[in-house]
């Protein structure tokens, strides 16, 4: 059968339900009835209205966790987090190099340094081995990220770090109900603080929006006042204790997020249906590496994660991705233009102004600069092994078919 890149007739010619729109969202009515009550009660704002402190409750609980903090965005969250652990300037923070910016813009906005340890090769998250090849004198926190959905070994860094007083903040942007390793208890709430996004894409929406748990209510207090300019409205008084930001969810946003946490059960039961299907359809083929049955129930697919051996499967992630894009399937190769360290924001040093700040020494322990090769993994995975296809609650049992048979077709294309 002839490619559709080669001109061929292509699997599939119609759009797959995509998380951009309604087609692959869970919004209806009861959100709409909740938008409209917050507007009908004239408080839109959290400072008079009910709706965010009720999300922060129901979260918590919902996670068995003792406090949550909201926010403006998962980036905001993860920002609130760094702040909470307060690092003084050129400190470091351990971070992977494949995640969103939005990780390592939480360590520069509170004049830390990001240093980035190289991955697993299969998950594509930090693992101990390679966070402790990162740490340093300096090192105030690391940010393991569960990538996909995919559990990080949460509990192998955490054992590594805390008896060094080293922080641990997942980021859980990607990972609603992921199950870690050691337990039955779920991402977020294994290390010192967990942050998470309602941002479009993700497992639950209310457009954006951030959330961050914890166990330590020193710690929760201090995101909620960084998140409130650092004003303590508890104690009466109009005094600002620290620096702190206007990261302030409002109360639409809120009263929507209460609604989507109820769905999210069913999400990510969905969307470890599809992979279970893709999983049980899939795994004969030659050079193609899928997440192992025994995992699913442990991950929540964001995306679902290929590998291919370029040597056996015929084609690296470039042309086998573009094969499958061209058979009309959502897929991405690599899942990043480049590791997150060869942005032009750090390979450059541009995040203050001509400063260098924070990567000058001082304040940091030496000069700090980013460039290819300093984590080979994580760069083999993006220019070579790793393809990402579109996971979503809304694929019916055709969009399923469509994207095996895409699969097969492109495999047997190029293992021949």
């Amino acid at each position: 059968m002839t490619l559709a890149l080669d001109g061929g007739t292509p699997v599939r010619d119609t759009p797959f339900p995509t998380v951009s729109d309604a087609s692959g969202r869970t919004f209806g009515a009861a959100e709409a009835a909740a938008a409209a009550r917050v507007v009908a009660s004239g408080a839109l704002w959290r400072v008079t209205g009910t709706e965010v402190d009720a999300l922060e409750r129901e979260f918590a609980d919902y996670l068995g966790v003792g406090h949550a903090v909201a926010s403006t965005s998962g980036t905001a969250a993860l920002h609130l987090a760094v702040a909470a652990i307060d690092p003084e300037p050129g400190d470091e923070v351990i971070v992977p190099p494949i995640t969103d910016f939005g990780t390592v813009i939480a360590v520069l906005a509170c004049n830390a340094v990001p240093v980035f340890a190289d991955v697993d090769p299969v998950t594509g998250c930090l693992t101990a081995e390679t966070v402790a090849a990162a740490l340093s004198e300096r090192t105030r926190a690391v940010i393991p990220v569960h990538l996909f959905g995919g559990p990080a070994p949460i509990d192998e860094i955490v054992a590594l770090c805390r008896p060094r007083g080293i922080a641990v903040i997942e980021d859980c942007a990607q990972a609603y109900l992921t199950v870690p390793d050691g337990g039955s208890t779920w991402a977020g709430t294994r290390g010192d603080i967990g942050c998470f996004s309602l941002q479009q894409s993700k497992h639950i929406s209310a457009g954006d929006g951030g959330l961050t748990v914890t166990g330590d209510p020193a710690l929760a207090r201090r995101m909620r006042l960084f998140a409130d300019k650092g004003w303590p409205r508890d104690t009466g008084e109009r005094t600002h204790l620290f620096y702190g930001l206007n990261y302030r969810m409002t109360e639409l946003v809120g009263a929507v997020a209460r609604v989507q946490l109820t769905r999210l059960a069913d999400v990510v039961a969905a969307r470890r249906s599809v992979a279970r299907r893709l999983v049980d359809d899939l795994a004969d083929l030659p050079g193609l590496r899928l997440p192992e049955p025994a995992e699913i129930e442990r991950h929540s697919f964001w995306l679902f994660p290929m590998l291919l051996d370029p040597a056996v499967a015929g084609a690296d992630n470039e042309r086998f991705g573009a094969a499958l894009a061209a058979e009309g399937i959502p897929v991405t190769a690599g899942y990043l233009d480049r590791p997150v360290y060869l942005n032009p924001a750090l390979t450059e040093r541009h995040a203050f102004g001509t400063s260098n700040f924070p990567f000058t020494s001082p304040p940091a322990r030496a000069e700090m600069r980013y460039a290819a090769g300093d984590c080979p993994v994580a760069e083999d995975l993006i220019d070579r092994t790793l393809l990402v296809l579109q996971c979503n609650e809304r694929f019916t049992e055709r969009d399923v078919a469509d994207i095996v048979e895409a699969v097969r077709k492109v495999s047997k294309h190029h293992a021949r």
